[in-house]
């Protein structure tokens, strides 16, 4: 009998390598992610969270491991014991389902907020332009932005473009969001506007896995917390306990700098 896929965790990560050259980037990680949760991943520059979050949709190939995302092998196919890796266009259908939001919000400068947003549902999913535009105005609506639907990206706060981003991502409809450091490009006046957006979507059940510097965000709206350093994956908890009472010692010292 069949396992009912609600009950199948949204992402496994399973003994995960990833290596540059000579140079191994993520060593043997191991994480289990259940739909609508949020977890934050945490730790200092090159220990191997964004390279994590690329490999989860597969813009990085995996060099050892395996990842599946609601219960579906992510990047390549099983057939009997052998893994074959799929083609781009493969890769692509899958990527559908997994929303990402960059550090920088490479919105199209020659399209206006409104078209941005259209764009993939109407050229992936070839949606109806009028499906397409109700839907990128519902979501502007969603993240504050109902009145800037016919501006241009350059002529919105860095703020803004990032909430944009995210309207963006979620008009795919994906099963699952993944954020790169959202915050780390904005002024720090406008970080609040953009964590307000993904603390709504954490409250209406978005499963979320969000890489980020913001410790405040994490304490208030992660369900789990995932320090990283080095490649690996050295603690991860309740939110609050790691920050206030962490285990280990290299935790420790990373959070003695930044809390």
């Amino acid at each position: 009998m069949t396992e009912p896929l609600a009950s199948i965790p949204m992402v496994i990560a399973d003994r995960v390598v990833k290596s540059f050259g000579s140079h191994t980037v993520l060593k043997d990680i191991s994480l289990t992610v259940n739909r609508g949760e949020v977890v934050c991943v945490i730790g200092p520059s090159g220990s191997g969270k964004s390279t994590f979050l690329r490999c989860i949709n597969h813009l990085e190939k995996l060099d050892g491991g395996r990842l599946t995302v609601d219960g579906e092998l992510i990047g390549y196919r099983q057939r009997g014991d052998k893994i074959y890796e799929l083609k781009p266009k493969e890769a692509a259908a899958q990527r559908k389902d997994i929303g990402m939001v960059f550090q920088r919000f490479n919105l199209f400068p020659h399209l206006t907020v409104l078209e941005n947003i259209m764009e993939a549902p109407l050229q992936v999913k070839r949606q109806s332009r009028a499906a397409a535009s109700a839907r990128a105005l519902e979501l502007l609506a969603r993240v504050g932005l109902a009145e800037k639907a016919k501006a241009y990206p350059a002529s919105l706060s860095g703020g803004q473009q990032q909430r944009v981003a995210i309207a963006r991502a979620l008009a795919m409809d994906p099963k699952l969001m993944l954020f790169d450091e959202p915050t780390s490009a904005l002024d720090p006046e406008l970080v609040g506007e953009v964590l307000d957006v993904m603390k709504q979507l954490a409250r209406d059940g978005m499963t979320m896995i969000v890489v980020t510097h913001e410790m405040g965000f994490a304490r208030e709206v992660a369900d789990s917390l995932v320090f990283m350093d080095g490649g690996v994956v050295v603690e991860r908890g309740e939110p609050r306990e790691v920050l206030t009472n962490p285990q280990q010692d290299r935790t420790k010292a990373f959070l003695s700098k930044v809390l």
